[in-house]
């Protein structure tokens, strides 16, 4: 498909440069005229990179999670955190070996073979963001994810959001992103 679109972009350009304004013809045609416009835009690749990834939030971030979604895209699974309030997040993202809460020490079970540790920062309380938090399973999973064994949430402690995401591979490469209208905090995870 892409090599006929590449012909038909290379022909349509072969007959408008033989058109031109020719001084000796008075006489003007009209034929109706059509066109397409577009945009190539290239799959998302798998990410490849292990190492932690960090990102600040902005000053007046106060920002609650407020949904947990998990997708599978070809080469990598997607767990997105929705997030309401204000500002845009920071955040830390690494792998870890052990599942610890902050705040309490204490251990959580995450099922999988690696534990990547996901903190929102720029958190607030729900009571302070005024939006309903994230209420949903605990740990989110999503069958067509294969990648993802679940997303473990707790608690927002000292402005930070801590969550666990446990993975099936053994620390496969991931990356990092946001997204706004609305906001969003994005962990692309490759398959394996």
């Amino acid at each position: 498909m892409r090599n006929r679109m590449l012909v038909t972009i290379v022909a349509v350009t072969a007959l408008l440069a033989g058109c031109g304004d020719d001084a000796g013809s008075t006489a003007k045609t009209s034929a109706p005229s059509t066109s397409t416009t577009g945009t190539l835009a290239e799959a998302p690749t798998a990410p490849r990179d292990t190492t932690p990834k960090r990102g600040t939030a902005s000053g007046e971030a106060g920002l609650t999670v407020t949904g947990i979604r998990i997708g599978h895209q070809p080469g990598f699974d997607r767990v997105v955190y929705d997030l309401g309030g204000k500002g845009t997040p920071g955040w830390i993202v690494q792998y870890t070996d052990r599942a610890v809460q902050d705040g309490s020490g204490k251990p959580i079970e995450v099922a999988g073979k690696s534990i990547l540790e996901v903190q929102i920062l720029g958190s607030a309380y729900p009571f302070d963001s005024a939006e309903t938090p994230y209420a949903g399973p605990d740990p989110a999973t999503e069958p067509s994810a294969p990648g993802i064994a679940g997303v473990y949430r707790t608690t927002v402690f000292e402005g930070t959001t801590q969550s666990f995401i446990g993975i099936n591979g053994d620390r496969p490469g991931f990356a990092v992103t946001t997204l706004t209208n609305p906001t969003r905090l994005v962990i692309d995870v490759a398959s394996q």
